[in-house]
């Protein structure tokens, strides 16, 4: 399965952010939209990703007073991508490799979505159901 497939079924939008956001209501936003993850972008290019690892990190590593800070000044700037013609395995090992949950999706240099943890397991998931009852069927048939 491709990650396009992953997109077609879940949508192709995502939540993002300026620079100059206050950490404080990236925090609010996350908690309203039940979410973990935003894109931290400036006139449509990613600067980078800001997650609730990320708030852990800075407060434990700032206090609450990170609150009051830009979301640029403490988000995650290496952001690793993919495309939408890479396999659902292909990013399953990426993700795992690179202990991380979230991967925007680029088509051309231009953000077309954004794949989780979860829609990664809940596809091979689908998959798997698939297969077995295929194999039910033949088993049934034969």
């Amino acid at each position: 399965m491709l990650v396009s497939a992953i997109l077609d079924g879940k949508g192709h939008h995502v939540e993002s952010v300026a620079p100059s956001d206050k950490v404080s209501s990236v925090v609010k936003l996350l908690a309203e939209r039940k979410i973990g993850v935003v894109l931290v972008m400036t006139k449509q290019q990613i600067d980078g990703i800001f997650s609730e690892r990320d708030i852990v990190r800075v407060i434990a590593e700032r206090g609450a007073a990170a609150l009051d800070e830009d979301v640029g000044a403490v988000m995650t700037r290496k952001v690793v991508t993919c495309s939408p013609s890479d396999t659902v395995g292909w990013i399953m090992e990426r993700m795992t490799n690179g202990k991380f949950r979230h991967l925007p999706v680029l088509d051309n240099g231009r953000v077309v979505g954004l794949i989780s943890i979860g829609d990664v397991v809940k596809s091979r998931v689908s998959e798997y159901e698939t297969e077995q009852e295929a194999l039910r069927d033949y088993i049934a048939t034969a």
